[in-house]
């Protein structure tokens, strides 16, 4: 197979005179020759600029100052809509009821007028901020280019988000139009977010505007005597406002530039994923995760976009790969943590299943363990597994797929181009087939333009380049393996050291997971200079088993790592975007108070929770 990668390859021999005989010899010259590799990207993917750039790449020996594409003017929404010639559709949607739609080209080009219309009527112009509260459907794809064809500034909110997470957010960016859908369902449940949504405007002053996408679900508008006009912004300018989960704090309010997704979002697509044109991609995603804007890339791509509104797992757990048979999609997408449901789940049969058109399947949010792999590849031989990771901080992955190496399960193959990886000790020392902390020694496009109204870097430098001097610490604990692989072992702040001895939550999790009694685990490390105890806890609905838990810990992990105490627990608390809440229960059980170290609304099941409160109020004497 010829993939993309290798054609961009060819494409740098035959344009630059360059000719790389591995990929990390590629990679060098990406993260080496900046300037050249971003116009290679640039020109490669016939990215149009409405200005070409007076320079490409400034560093001025402070990452947050980087200079990008200078004097560039481009705009994404044009960059999208120059694939509007295809045939194929731009956008597959199916939802929880069964309603099946493909849309043109030319109906999302024409319901993208539609909703800019709306927007210039409410005086919606440069710079302003429209936010959504809804649910993923292709409405909301066309809201978003519509903003973005104004060069306003998109955010939004899945509706899961409770009415203080919504504020926590919103509040911080002043938005003056506000987009929802008033009735929504999830899970074969049918929600209301009328009055959340009048509550919001009253707390927001700044919302002058409310538009209910429920009243505009039909794509059959045409207009025959408008055209769709495109705002040219600065090569960065932001494109929209990305929050992170907030279980550390207060949500940060991640500003992203235009150029830079546009740029970096069809490299990791195209080169990484072997994403091409008239491809079916599908990333299961809800519109308040990061992924949701990642998919979007696909549409620069010329591809069609596959989004699903609803639970993955209702009515059953097929109903996403009964979709890929549906919508012959290429590219699936998903949290590792499905991923490991679906190999659980002994009585599912594939056999009746066509994958042949399924060409790679991604995982992101959480380690793809070895074992998880491995049982992919036996329901889905002839389907390359690609893992991602990077974030909310730079929507996209530092370390990704490559189709032209070999898959090593339970390893995220490559660094991705541009991309300058490391892996450093505590000592800021680089290591290799040891654990430590994944950095970036030189500026990347995609990393944030700014955290919004965060004045003079302060919060930026503080999130991201408080550990190392002028390098970006991102927070993972990995290890660069022998092979180039990399292994991510869970975010550092989490990281289980004891007596010197470092290993990840994820080994912990992946030693017991297969045992029958346990259905979902945490563990925390309360260390400090009087402590320091190893606490798990168990999501189990039948007795558990704590030598037998001890003793695998203990042979699989380390002896240093057998946990002090094991708990019962009737549930695991998460993240709305699917990551296990460490850090937050480990303050708890410190003695912080819940309002401090985490918003209820910020979860996935926020009353689980509220169980670890009471934990500690009973117990915290008798861990002492």
């Amino acid at each position: 197979m010829k993939t993309i990668l290798n054609k961009y390859n060819q494409y740098l021999k035959s344009k630059n005179k360059l000719n790389f005989e591995t990929y990390n010899d590629l990679h060098n010259w990406s993260i080496n020759e900046i300037s050249d590799f971003w116009k290679s990207i640039a020109n490669f993917f016939q990215i149009k600029f409405d200005t070409a750039p007076k320079s490409i790449y400034k560093f001025n020996k402070d990452f947050t100052r980087t200079q990008w594409f200078n004097k560039a003017k481009i705009s994404y929404s044009k960059n999208i809509f120059k694939n509007e010639r295809l045939k194929t559709p731009a956008i597959k949607y199916q939802d929880e009821d069964g309603q099946y739609l493909e849309i043109s080209w030319n109906s999302l080009k024409n319901k993208t007028l539609e909703f800019q219309q709306t927007l210039i009527d409410n005086d919606i112009k440069l710079g302003d901020r429209v936010v959504g509260y809804c649910s993923n459907t292709p409405e909301v794809i066309a809201a978003f280019l519509a903003v973005n064809s104004l060069g306003a500034i998109w955010s939004s909110c899945s509706p899961d988000f409770g009415y203080d997470s919504v504020l926590d957010r919103f509040n911080q960016i002043q938005p003056k139009f506000l987009f929802y859908h008033s009735k929504y369902k999830f899970n074969g449940k049918e929600f209301s977010l009328e009055s959340k949504v009048l509550n919001i405007k009253k707390s927001i002053k700044s919302i002058s505007s409310l538009f209910d996408l429920n009243t505009k679900s039909i794509f059959t508008t045409v207009f025959n005597d408008v055209e769709l006009n495109f705002k040219s912004v600065d090569f960065n300018h932001p494109i929209w406002i990305l929050f992170s989960s907030g279980t550390t704090g207060k949500p940060k309010a991640i500003t992203h530039r235009t150029g830079g997704m546009i740029l970096e979002h069809s490299k990791a697509l195209a080169i990484h994923q072997n994403v091409c044109e008239k491809d079916t991609y599908f990333w299961y995603s809800t519109t308040g995760w990061m992924m949701w804007n990642y998919s979007l890339g696909s549409l620069l791509l010329g591809c069609s976009l596959c989004i699903y509104n609803g639970s993955s797992v209702f009515p059953d757990n097929r109903v996403l790969w009964r979709l890929v048979n549906k919508a012959k999609i290429n590219h699936f997408g998903h949290g590792a943590v499905f991923f490991e449901n679906l190999l659980s789940q002994n009585s599912n049969d594939f056999d009746s299943f066509d994958f042949s058109h399924l060409k790679t399947i991604g995982s992101t949010g959480s380690p793809l363990y070895r074992e998880t792999h491995l049982g992919l590849n036996k329901i889905f031989p002839k389907t390359h597994i690609i893992s991602l990771s990077g974030g909310t901080d730079v929507c996209t992955g530092f370390i990704g797929g490559n189709l032209d190496l070999p898959e090593i399960p339970g390893e995220i193959q490559c660094k991705m181009l541009g991309a300058s990886v490391e892996v450093w000790n505590d000592k800021g020392v680089q290591v290799v087939n040891e654990m430590g902390e994944l950095v970036l020694t030189k500026p990347f496009i995609s990393m944030p333009l700014y955290l919004w109204n965060d004045k003079d870097y302060i919060n930026y430098k503080k999130s991201y380049f408080s550990k190392f001097d002028n390098i970006w610490n991102h927070g993972d604990w990995v290890t660069q393996t022998l092979s180039d692989g990399i292994i991510v072992h869970g975010r550092s702040d989490s990281t289980l050291n004891r007596s010197g001895v470092r290993i990840g939550t994820s080994e912990i999790y992946s030693s017991i997971k297969n045992l029958s009694y346990v259905e979902d685990s945490l563990i925390i490390h309360l260390d400090s200079r009087n402590d320091n105890k190893l606490i798990l806890f168990i999501k189990s609905f039948s007795k558990i088993d704590d030598k037998e838990i001890k003793s695998l810990i203990r042979i699989s992990c380390s002896p240093r790592h057998v946990p002090d105490f094991i708990f019962q627990t009737p549930d695991i608390p998460y993240t709305l975007s699917g990551k296990k809440v460490e850090v937050p229960i480990k303050k708890i059980l410190k003695g912080d108070k819940l309002n401090n170290v985490i918003s209820k609304d910020s979860l996935k099941n926020p009353k689980s929770i509220d169980w670890f409160v009471k934990f500690y109020e009973n117990f915290s004497k008798s861990l002492a």
